[in-house]
């Protein structure tokens, strides 16, 4: 008896050591980021290959860049790595807005899912010394003159000019007539603002963020479903403006990948947003966890696709 219980605790003690060792050993990782160097998905994939080393759930990770059109470059190379299980991209809402307007033949429907994984939240803003105090004002100022209210923003197409597109949908105001001001970057928007060179401004909450408590902007609202802990300033909805949206990241893998090795790259990433290190990075770059994975992510781009494509075609920017 004494031998076949020393014997069982030995075998559960192997049993649990392979299983240890079979959730670290994904090794030789390739992961895309289709951009530049700097931006937010380059950001997104160092943390991730930071962490995934530092928790020893993978080894040899490595991080290539390749910038373009949205994202949408990136893509059609990563599409053609079908079957290799050793890679993945990290994407967002920017590249399915970009699919569409680019007309690129790669779409995320090729791709296999595997998780989002953080986002920020839009916000509406306006000089400090406007005449517009709150959303109720800007929206009734929209309507009576969509083109005398110019909206500061991104790159035509991108998360700031939907979550306009999505401002006027659901306030009755006639998006074709709208005064959206595109900017390269977000600084060049700021600016613009702060000069009085538009009525309003749209972007992520932590753009605007510091001008809005230095007293230079004022904030109108946000795009999150609840108020945001340490923000002053009512939800869209909250203001009976039913819009909600974050310029959410996420991860995937190529087309035609193995069964197996899809549920062991899901069970990684699941095991990784739950790290202490991916927490710290969070909080210190003000991303907020969104995280999802497997086929929850999956049907949540179907969803997202479809919206952002109604989306720009209310706009305009596609037929």
């Amino acid at each position: 008896m004494r031998k076949r219980v020393l014997f069982g605790l030995g075998m559960a003690a192997m049993l649990a050591g392979f299983g240890a060792s079979s959730v670290a050993q994904v090794s030789g990782l390739r992961i895309m980021a289709p951009a530049a160097p700097g931006g937010g998905w380059d950001q997104t994939a160092r943390a991730i290959q930071s962490v995934l080393e530092s928790s020893k759930l993978a080894t040899g990770t490595q991080v290539a860049n390749v910038a373009g059109a949205g994202g949408t470059v990136g893509l059609a190379q990563f599409v053609n790595a079908k079957g290799d299980g050793n890679q993945m991209m990290v994407m967002g809402l920017v590249m399915v807005g970009a699919i569409q307007t680019n007309k690129s033949k790669a779409n995320l429907d090729m791709v296999t899912p595997i998780a989002r994984l953080t986002g920020e939240f839009q916000a509406l803003v306006v000089p400090a010394g406007s005449k517009i105090q709150n959303l109720g004002d800007f929206l009734e100022a929209w309507k009576a003159n969509p083109g005398g209210t110019p909206v500061a923003g991104g790159s035509a197409g991108g998360t700031d000019h939907i979550t306009v597109g999505l401002l006027a949908r659901a306030s009755g105001t006639d998006m074709s007539k709208v005064n959206y001001v595109p900017y390269a970057g977000g600084g060049e928007a700021l600016a613009a603002l702060l000069g009085n060179q538009v009525a309003a401004g749209v972007s992520s909450l932590s753009e605007f963020l510091p001008q809005v408590q230095a007293g230079k902007l004022r904030l109108l609202g946000v795009s999150s479903p609840k108020r945001i802990e340490g923000v002053n300033a009512p939800t869209f909805k909250e203001q009976k403006v039913n819009v909600e949206i974050a310029n959410w990241r996420g991860i995937v893998a190529p087309p035609g990948i193995a069964e197996a090795r899809r549920k062991e790259l899901v069970g990684m990433m699941d095991k990784m947003s739950a790290t202490p290190q991916w927490k710290e990075i969070l909080k210190q770059r003000n991303w907020i966890d969104l995280y999802q994975s497997g086929s929850k992510f999956e049907v949540f781009l179907k969803l997202e696709d479809e919206k952002i494509v109604k989306t720009l075609r209310d706009i305009g920017l596609l037929k």
